[in-house]
């Protein structure tokens, strides 16, 4: 028994709050309850799955021309195909709702055989070239079959590769060559990854107004905001290092509001669904993005002034504001 909770009881006995019998009563129970391996057992099963991808690359790349491409690519295919089908044999019938769980290792080996089809597709692809130049099929095939099987298994794992192989299928349809040549296009792909993280907000939304695996909208709306507020960040401060113009200024200005329109949305989602995580995010995103538009107009009106203001008071300030927000996290958040 835990030594909180031994002194607890023992406090509570002496001031007379809790009779001898039952305060004896609990700690028995505390004794003799069993321990969960819930979780240890889960994490256990997620780092094998991990490992035993990670070790079959090792594997192929160190043996590959003493092994053969034949031996190779049957192996993955009888991995894959047999932890799908002991998946899809103890798999839940179909619901809207978030399915009861029927065998832990069956979710994990679902998670193994996507794992295992997108080593299927590398090599394939690294050996005799599959797909060819069109990468974009590459990522949006497993895209779809990803979405496909989260929803048929109710996986939020699987879930999340589908919507980070479509996140992989925007940047390489809008900038196949620019990504392998030149390094990540971060400018270029603000614009399409601001309307992806737009979408997947919308996602996990409706998904919860329409009932559709509501329970799905957590991972919709972590995954989008990130997106979408990484990419309006990229946007907020190209080309702001000089003194912009009306135009630059009116763009900037557009995208900050956007910023501070989606962390409000996050306040009020966090607040519905007592988050931690999606508070932190819209406080976080929503501090950066005020600041720069306090520097943005201190650029505009050259106020030289202004940033030693700033400096001196406004950055001490916010940071004890933030300070407090942190200690009163559970008022905001109405937790009792």
């Amino acid at each position: 028994m835990a030594a909180p909770t031994l002194r607890l009881l023992a406090d509570l006995e002496a001031e007379g709050l809790l009779p001898p019998t039952q305060a004896d009563a609990i700690r028995a129970d505390e004794r003799t309850r069993p321990f969960s391996l819930h979780y240890e057992l889960r994490a256990l099963l997620y780092l094998g799955s991990m490992l035993l991808v990670g070790g079959l690359g090792v594997l192929v790349y160190q043996h590959l021309s003493s092994i053969g491409h034949g031996v190779i690519i049957g192996t993955i295919v009888l991995a894959m195909v047999g932890s799908y089908a002991y998946a899809a044999r103890h798999r839940a019938p179909f619901t809207w709702g978030e399915a009861p769980r029927t065998a832990i290792a069956a979710d994990y080996l679902l998670l193994l055989s996507c794992l295992l089809f997108l080593v299927l597709e590398g090599y394939l692809q690294a050996q005799y070239e599959l797909f060819g130049a069109r990468y974009g099929l590459a990522t949006v095939l497993p895209a779809g079959l990803f979405f496909y099987l989260a929803y048929r298994f109710d996986h939020r794992g699987v879930l999340s590769m589908a919507i980070t192989a479509l996140a992989a299928w925007v940047g390489v349809s809008v900038a196949p060559l620019t990504l392998f040549t030149q390094g990540f296009p971060a400018a270029q792909l603000s614009g399409p990854g601001l309307l992806l993280g737009l979408g997947l907000l919308a996602a996990g939304l409706l998904s919860e107004q329409l009932r559709r695996k509501p329970h799905f909208s957590y991972t919709y709306l972590l995954l989008g905001s990130n997106v979408a507020l990484l990419a309006a960040m990229v946007r907020l401060f190209e080309g702001s290092s000089n003194r912009p113009e009306w135009s630059a200024l009116l763009r900037f200005w557009l995208v900050a509001l956007l910023i501070l329109g989606i962390c409000g949305m996050l306040v009020w989602y966090a607040r519905r669904t007592q988050s931690y995580v999606f508070l932190l995010l819209a406080v976080g995103y929503g501090y950066v993005a005020f600041t720069a538009m306090l520097i943005m107009l201190g650029m505009f009106l050259r106020i030289e002034e202004g940033f030693i203001t700033l400096g001196m008071f406004y950055f001490p300030l916010s940071f004890l504001g933030l300070i407090l927000l942190l200690i009163n996290i559970k008022k905001v958040l109405h937790i009792a």
